[in-house]
């Protein structure tokens, strides 16, 4: 191995936490601005998945599974969850109703993590598929949380450049399988996000 090279991947982590980090300090020091006017602009749909823990886990699966599969699904997946998001996002705003929504977060944290924890290498296809699935759930729940008079767009905006941050740690952690140690790193992780979400599931039972 390399050590120059898995030293560029742990540069790579520790700027995705960097970037992580200066969002949410930014987003924080300009939230208080928000409370002196309609909250629930951007700055409150980007903090917003990321006070969750069950929406950080299981949005950093996402990432996490997209590297182990590799290229496609690499930057496929981390696309089509925030843009299904989206619309479940919209229909939560719309209040369209969704039975389960708690049950099925919980459930997306214990497949995805799961799925890398156990290595499994599903067709693309079958993948995206789980992937949009579960961020119908997500979405629906951002919206359902709209704060009153809140801007469903920017709002919107928020929560996505969010989860593609989340998405991106995922991938940057992920991206240490390509070393013999790091593949059991990056399965080590997803068993405990799969844990995470079995206890998410009981609590929302």
């Amino acid at each position: 191995m390399n050590p120059l090279t898995a030293a560029g991947a742990w540069r790579r982590l520790r700027r995705c936490a960097a970037a992580l980090l200066a969002g949410l300090a930014a987003a924080g020091a300009a939230f208080a601005h928000e409370a002196s006017g309609p909250a629930g602009g951007f700055l409150s749909g980007f903090l917003h998945p990321l006070a969750g823990p069950d929406h950080v886990v299981a949005m950093v699966a996402v990432g996490l599974w997209g590297a182990f599969l590799g290229r496609p699904a690499l930057w496929l997946l981390p696309v089509v969850f925030p843009l299904v998001m989206a619309a479940g996002g919209a229909a939560g705003v719309l209040g369209m109703p969704l039975p389960g929504v708690e049950v099925g977060i919980a459930l997306s944290a214990i497949a995805l993590g799961g799925a890398v924890a156990a290595g499994w290498r599903a067709p693309l296809a079958l993948a995206a598929v789980m992937v949009a699935a579960f961020a119908v759930f997500h979405g629906h729940a951002h919206g359902t949380e709209l704060p009153q008079a809140a801007d469903p767009i920017t709002y919107s905006l928020g929560f996505v450049v969010a989860t593609g941050l989340l998405h991106l740690c995922g991938i940057a952690f992920g991206e240490l399988t390509r070393f013999p140690w790091g593949g059991k790193a990056v399965r080590g992780l997803g068993a405990l996000i799969a844990v995470v979400g079995a206890g998410f599931l009981a609590r929302a039972l």
